[in-house]
């Protein structure tokens, strides 16, 4: 992302990690599976640079199944608190395995051995499953290191478009659209 567009979003993050009281990395993601369902659900922003914005997930969840499908989504964080949105659009691609790795590595240990333990999106028939598998992931790894399972990684979405909207009076809203344009970005002001 050109000067333009990561300074902004840069500046936009810092201020939301300021002042949202709670998680300001939270984001919507919206996808559509191969039927053209779409879906959204919150997940938490874990990285961003010019290749884009990087989250990570069970790649066998429904979210990843729709990715497999039509690996194009679409972020929104909204941050009441400052009374400003970022929206984001454009394709998807796996992070790498080292990515994917060092990031789990950061996890605390429990939300690692979750990750073993949970066959998310799939039905559960009782909670204590769920608890029954979590104990046997801390036996199971017990005294060691939890390695990153192989059905879990990051996935980055890859902007084509950036829309800055910042909330104004009367509804008089500023909305800054950003749009790919070969190696850079044209900017178009939009009516609120």
């Amino acid at each position: 992302m050109r000067e333009t567009i990561l300074p902004l979003f840069d500046d936009w993050y810092a201020q939301a990690q300021a002042g949202e009281p709670n998680d300001p990395n939270a984001v919507a993601l919206a996808t559509v599976d191969a039927d053209g369902q779409p879906a959204v659900r919150m997940v938490l922003l874990k990285g961003h640079d010019e290749r884009g914005f990087v989250f990570y997930t069970n790649r066998e969840s429904r979210k990843a199944d729709a990715l497999a499908a039509n690996p194009v989504a679409a972020l929104l964080f909204h941050w009441k608190s400052i009374r400003r949105q970022i929206r984001i659009e454009g394709r998807v691609e796996p992070v790498s395995n080292a990515e994917s790795d060092a990031y789990f590595a950061s996890r605390s240990r429990d939300s690692q051995l979750g990750a073993w333990a949970s066959d998310q999106s799939r039905p559960l028939d009782a909670r204590e499953t769920f608890e029954a598998r979590f104990e046997a992931m801390k036996t199971r790894f017990d005294g060691g290191d939890v390695p990153r399972p192989p059905h879990w990684g990051g996935y980055r979405v890859i902007p084509a478009k950036i829309e800055f909207w910042q909330d104004r009076a009367h509804r008089l809203h500023e909305r800054r659209l950003f749009v790919r344009a070969g190696d850079g970005w044209d900017e178009i002001l939009l009516y609120p």
